[in-house]
């Protein structure tokens, strides 16, 4: 009945070692304090453990109960609990001054991703030979990943070089400080049409009151 122990397994059956236990038995009520022997015969004639839950009591608290189950979701709550707790990574993304559209996007999306994920990210742009001289070109691809980052994301500094890479270093931002979506602002062209709307509205609204009255005959 007992399956395989492992380090740090609490002690079942026979390797209970004090005399008397609170017992609790299958059904999880509580049967008192009897000795560890009588324990070990009530869970034997069920075909099942008695297991000490709470060794530093006093006495021990004991459960009547299967053993290889009860093992079996300890250890998958404790897996349950480790996906939970995401492990921060630093991540990096190469880019280069002159990076097509296509290639820009399917690397901003795997920094957003890792963001998300809650890794840090060391964004890269890599200056060959004569692009050396056109620094700027490096700060403007950085500028817009920080721009469509934004709500994921914020860069712990202004670009720096490092040898022939200028970098940024994307921090993840903690839950609930993320972008809140708003209701985009009309462009230019559509705050003109809706002023023609509403003077064309006006205009015909003066050309009904400035009409004259229809005619009436008396009989």
């Amino acid at each position: 009945m007992v399956a395989r122990k492992e380090d740090g397994d609490p002690r079942v059956n026979r390797e209970i070692t004090s005399r008397e236990i609170l017992l609790i038995d299958e059904n999880g009520v509580k049967m008192g304090i009897i000795p560890t022997a009588e324990g070990i015969r009530m869970a034997e004639e069920r075909q099942l453990d008695l297991v000490e839950v709470a060794p530093q009591a006093a006495p021990p608290v004991c459960r009547i109960l299967d053993y290889g189950k009860y093992r079996y979701q300890l250890q998958k709550k404790e897996k349950d609990a480790r996906k939970k707790q995401k492990v921060q990574t630093l991540k990096e993304m190469k880019m280069r001054p002159k990076i097509d559209e296509h290639d820009y996007d399917f690397k901003v999306r795997a920094i957003k991703s890792f963001l998300e994920d809650g890794h840090r990210v060391k964004v890269s742009v890599f200056f060959r030979g004569r692009e050396m001289s056109f620094l700027s070109k490096g700060e403007e691809v950085l500028a817009r990943v920080i721009a469509d980052c934004e709500g994921l994301g914020k860069s712990e500094g202004r670009p720096r070089m490092e040898g022939r890479y200028m970098r940024i270093m994307m921090t993840p931002l903690p839950p609930g400080q993320g972008k809140i979506a708003t209701k985009p602002e009309k462009n230019d062209a559509g705050k003109i049409a809706e002023k023609k709307n509403a003077g064309k509205k006006v205009d015909e609204k003066k050309k009904e009151e400035a009409a004259p009255a229809p005619e009436t005959t008396a009989e």
